[in-house]
């Protein structure tokens, strides 16, 4: 297949390869029930399913990031799925616990796909489409969890989670023969060949798993205890001796130079206050639905129905990046992180005064969904347009890393509110379930504020300078 043949069908076979990353996200949250339950062990034993799967990813996600930037992105991403895949096909046939965490933690490389497919856009899309398919790919999660809640708790429901992670299997099978036939062949000669940074990897790899290993377990170990503290004094050393490795680099993991950038430092830091409110809707929600009827708020829902409450956000996404499109002439790339903010909080404050009703929570997760997809549309493309060619995927990659932080801070504090407001039947109380509510939303109106004040200095500073306003669509 010819380069300009298999750039006409690119962005689709990238966004189909990224979709592989929400399929296999969906068999996590709405399933640790399940595998409580089926495997015969805790719920807090079977949250591990999650907290294995968020350490490897934290861990690969940036070494992805910088491997995407060289020569070989195409085997890269296949070497990746076919690792998934293993992870899959281990998870489905599990015959105890310890087995179905391996595979779980082969699952984690997931986490890094978005990057790679975004260095492949930048690298082969024509130029002025780069930027918007940089986006459609960037919303791609938000908008396939939408879509993989609900497939999950339909084969989940009418047979059982084993027939779930097949189903993963399978479609990461049709993503690798998709990747295969429509991404060009490599190596790419127009990328750098430089020497790739071990000792960076191996501190952020280390620092980020101490980190959310510490952020994760914090509720069971105890927020005081010495197990808790200790992970956060030596994490917190070690990403120090990563930061000034990364600075003495010549080749570093991740440039941090570039986020004196102001666009870059506004992007990550909603990345991570962002991510936190993100999955404290996303995992409460999921819980309110699944919660019995006797709780007060529970809405008893079988998990066959369970993950199409789920279903808006994909809607929500998906349109909030077909809109973006249409605006992308007119409104600031900038811009656009305060309205999706602005959306998010206003979605976590319907949420905490109104989650007793069906209806409430779907409407609270269109409206998520609509701020996730504004929001996730900004981001990597302010960086795309900030950074170098050569250090895109570092860069998407780390702000990747950084949503994946501060989803598990979400984990962490949604954790710690339920625990300290358990009812008798261990189920959490309605105070509970609000208080992590309102933090979210609260969290959101933070962040919101924030990117509102930064939008508005930035603009009165534009006007007394006498510069145009740089738009979406625009050129760098």
């Amino acid at each position: 297949m010819t380069e300009p043949d298999a750039r006409s069908g690119l962005v689709p076979a990238l966004v189909y390869a990224a979709l592989s990353t929400a399929i296999v996200s969906s068999l996590g949250m709405l399933l640790v029930p399940t595998i409580s339950r089926e495997m015969d062990i805790s719920v807090s034993t079977a949250q591990w399913m999650l907290t294995i799967n968020l350490l490897v990813g934290a861990v690969a996600t940036p070494v992805m990031g910088r491997l995407s930037d060289g020569p070989h992105k195409k085997r890269l991403l296949l070497w990746s799925l076919s690792i998934i895949l293993a992870g899959s096909v281990i998870a489905a046939a599990a015959p105890n616990f310890t087995v179905f965490l391996a595979g779980r933690a082969l699952q984690g490389l997931s986490y890094g796909i978005v990057p790679v497919t975004i260095a492949l856009a930048r690298r082969y899309v024509a130029a002025e489409k780069v930027r918007f398919s940089i986006s459609s790919l960037s919303v791609t999660v938000a908008t396939g969890l939408g879509v993989g809640y609900p497939l999950t708790g339909i084969i989940a429901g009418l047979f059982d989670f084993r027939f779930a992670f097949w189903f993963a299997a399978l479609f990461v099978v049709t993503a690798i023969i998709v990747v295969f036939r429509i991404v060009p062949a490599g190596p790419d000669e127009q990328a750098p060949r430089v020497p790739f940074d071990y000792p960076g990897a191996g501190l952020l790899g280390l620092g980020l798993g101490i980190l959310l290993l510490g952020v994760s377990e914090g509720p069971n170990w105890g927020w005081s205890s010495p197990w808790t503290n200790g992970a956060f004094i030596v994490a917190a050393a070690v990403l120090t001796a990563w930061i000034r490795t990364e600075l003495r680099s010549r080749h570093p993991l991740v440039n941090l130079r570039v986020l004196r950038n102001g666009e870059v430092l506004l992007a990550n830091g909603t990345a991570v206050g962002l991510g936190a409110a993100m999955y404290i809707g996303l995992s409460i929600s999921s819980l309110i639905a699944q919660a019995p009827a006797a709780t007060g708020y529970g809405i008893a829902l079988p998990v066959f129905w369970a993950g199409f409450v789920m279903f808006p956000l994909s809607v929500g996404s998906f349109s909030a990046n077909r809109l973006v499109r249409r605006l992308s002439h007119r409104i600031r790339l900038a811009t656009l992180l305060p309205i999706g903010a602005g959306m998010m909080a206003a979605a976590g404050m319907l949420l905490w005064a109104a989650h007793t009703e069906l209806w409430e929570i779907l409407t609270g997760m269109l409206v998520l969904g609509l701020g996730m997809g504004t929001s996730y549309a900004a981001m990597p493309a302010l960086i795309a347009r900030s950074v170098a060619t050569e250090e895109l995927g570092s860069s998407v990659s780390f702000n990747q890393v950084l949503r994946t932080v501060g989803s598990s801070f979400g984990t962490a504090v949604s954790g710690a509110v339920l625990a300290a407001h358990m009812a008798p039947d261990l189920h959490p109380t309605g105070a509970g379930i609000s208080t992590t509510l309102a933090i979210g939303a609260l969290l959101c109106a933070v962040v919101f504020g924030f990117l509102l004040a930064h939008t508005l200095i930035t603009r009165s500073r534009r006007a007394a300078d006498g510069r145009p306003e740089a738009r979406a669509g625009g050129k760098r």
